[in-house]
């Protein structure tokens, strides 16, 4: 898998205020774009949109240490979703036969490598980001 070196930095902090606090203020731009679900426009799709609701859902599940681990990549990724055409990993989804899962690989200005796994249902064609990885 070929990786896509972003223009952005991690998001700086320690603790999961201060970080949830700057990922937020990125995404309420994003949400004050529409007045529905907010989305980004991907350069790999053809420029179809990626809605980021999920994300945040999936982001909660999870404990707080990883969620600091995870969301310190998140201004990373949406540049990844952008503008990224290198090749991703698809696969279907095993629990569910009607999603493909697509996973990309990024690497950070500082070089740190990451994934940014998008679902995309094959009836609707809807496509959700859902996890941020490190590695």
């Amino acid at each position: 898998m070929i990786a896509y070196k972003t223009k952005k930095h991690k998001i700086p902090g320690s603790s999961f205020k201060e970080i949830n606090k700057i990922a937020k203020h990125i995404f309420k731009q994003i949400q004050s774009r529409t007045k529905r679900t907010p989305y980004i426009k991907s350069k790999y799709f053809q420029g179809q949109k990626i809605f980021l609701n999920l994300f945040w859902h999936h982001l909660f599940e999870k404990h707080e240490s990883d969620r600091v681990r995870r969301l310190k990549y998140f201004d990373c990724a949406l540049d990844l979703i952008k503008n990224s055409t290198c090749k991703s990993t698809i696969k279907e989804n095993p629990n569910k036969r009607s999603e493909l899962l697509y996973r990309f690989m990024g690497i950070t200005q500082q070089g740190e490598k990451f994934y940014v796994q998008i679902k995309e249902n094959k009836i609707s064609g809807r496509k959700d980001l859902i996890s941020i990885v490190p590695e």
